[in-house]
């Protein structure tokens, strides 16, 4: 299952990337050949932008490569940062659940007063909220369950 999760979240971030430098590309095309320009081009690729982030970070924590703070591992043993490893993750799956809840609010609230003919890009904007749900998810698992031997970084 979580295979599968990391395989759609792969196609994702790739499709997102390839998506934005198709957009962007036409869009350089478009204003130096052409004159013109393709119409929400730049809210399109905004948003894009946001889809590979929060993909790229995803994919980042499912193979313990994402960003964290190491002044205090310096001086610790590797068997004591694999001890805190779960804690930690655990801890982080609660912040981005918190995010989460907060995005979606946010979110919401943008829904209830974007003008109709706009509400297109609120449901891109969704990914704010469904990202750090994915960030939670897969802090929770790493936290929960061991990764296979092999695939751990630390």
């Amino acid at each position: 299952m979580r295979h599968a999760l990391v395989r759609m979240e792969s196609f994702m971030a790739g499709g997102a990337l390839l998506l934005l430098l198709a957009l962007v590309f036409g869009q350089v095309l478009a204003r130096n050949f052409f004159e013109t320009g393709i119409p929400n081009a730049e809210i399109l690729s905004r948003y894009m932008v946001l889809y590979v982030a929060f993909f790229g970070a995803v994919l980042a924590i499912e193979s313990h490569k994402h960003i964290r703070i190491d002044v205090v591992a310096a001086f610790m043993t590797p068997e004591r940062i694999k001890k805190l490893r779960a804690p930690l993750y655990l801890i982080s799956s609660v912040l981005c659940g918190i995010m989460t809840w907060a995005a979606m609010r946010f979110w919401y609230d943008d829904w209830q007063y974007v003008a109709e003919h706009e509400r297109w890009s609120s449901v891109l904007a969704l990914i704010t909220p469904f990202g750090f749900f994915l960030l939670s998810l897969h802090f929770l698992l790493g936290g929960l369950f061991r990764q296979p031997q092999g695939t751990d970084s630390n």
